[in-house]
C-alpha cells in the first residue's frame, strides 16, 4: 500500500463524505481531544458523536460498532457524573493506575464481551466482519469504562481499538472515517503521555500530604 493509494483513498473518502459523517468526525475528535485535558467536555462532544456513528454504523452493517456506539452514549452519561462528583475531599476525581481488581474486571468485560459478539455476528447477522468487528467493540468497551474511572489505562485500550479500527472501516469504505482512527492513535498516545504525568503528580501531592 503506497503512498498515493492512500491519497486517493482520502480524497475519494472526502468526496463520498455526507455532512453527518463530517460532524461526527469533528465532535469525535473534539472528544479525544478535551479527554487529553481532562476536560468534562469529553462527555457532551462525546455524546453527540456516538449517536451519529449509531446511524452510520448500523448503514454498513457495522452491527457490533453501532452497539457499541450506544454504549458510548451510556457511558458517557456515566462518567459525566463520576467525574463532575468526586470524593468529599477531592475537587475532582484523579488520574490513577489501575490495580490488580481492575485488571481483571477489564479482561472480563474484553474476554466475555468479545465471545459473546463474535457469536451472534457470525451466527445471526450478515456481517462479513464479525470478528475484527467483535474486536474493536470489545477492546473499546474496555476503553470507555476505564476512561469514565479515569485510569491511565484506558489509552492503551484506544490505541489498541483505533489500529485495528484503520484497516476495519477502509475495508468498510469508510475512508474518511478510517484517518479519522489513525489520528485518533496519535492523540490516544498523546493523552497516554499526559494522563502518565497527571497520575504522577496526585502521587506525588499524596504522598507529600501523607507525609511520606
Amino acid at each position: 500500500m503506497d503512498f498515493q493509494f492512500l491519497l486517493d483513498g482520502f480524497t475519494e473518502g472526502l468526496k463520498a463524505m455526507t455532512w453527518l459523517e463530517a460532524v461526527a468526525v469533528v465532535f469525535g475528535i473534539a472528544s479525544v481531544f478535551y479527554s487529553m485535558r481532562e476536560k468534562i467536555l469529553v462527555y457532551p462532544t462525546g455524546i453527540i458523536s456516538t449517536l451519529i456513528y449509531v446511524w452510520i454504523c448500523l448503514q454498513y452493517k457495522l452491527y457490533a460498532d453501532m452497539g457499541i456506539n450506544a454504549y458510548y452514549f451510556s457511558m458517557s452519561i456515566y462518567g459525566w457524573y463520576v467525574w463532575t462528583h468526586p470524593k468529599e475531599n477531592q475537587t475532582v476525581l484523579p488520574v490513577t493506575w489501575l490495580k490488580p481488581k481492575g485488571w481483571l474486571v477489564a479482561g472480563v468485560i474484553f474476554v466475555v464481551s468479545y465471545g459473546v459478539l463474535s457469536f451472534v455476528l457470525s451466527n445471526f447477522t450478515d456481517s462479513d466482519v464479525p470478528y475484527w468487528d467483535s474486536f474493536t467493540t470489545s477492546s473499546a468497551f474496555v476503553g470507555m469504562w476505564l476512561m469514565a474511572k479515569k485510569k491511565v489505562e484506558n489509552w492503551i485500550a484506544w490505541i489498541i481499538t483505533d489500529l485495528v479500527s484503520v484497516p476495519l472501516y477502509f475495508y468498510k469504505g469508510l475512508i474518511l472515517t478510517s484517518f479519522q482512527f489513525l489520528f485518533f492513535t496519535v492523540l490516544a498516545t498523546l493523552g497516554l503521555i499526559a494522563w502518565i504525568k497527571s497520575a504522577k503528580n496526585y502521587e506525588s501531592e499524596e504522598s507529600t500530604y501523607s507525609g511520606t
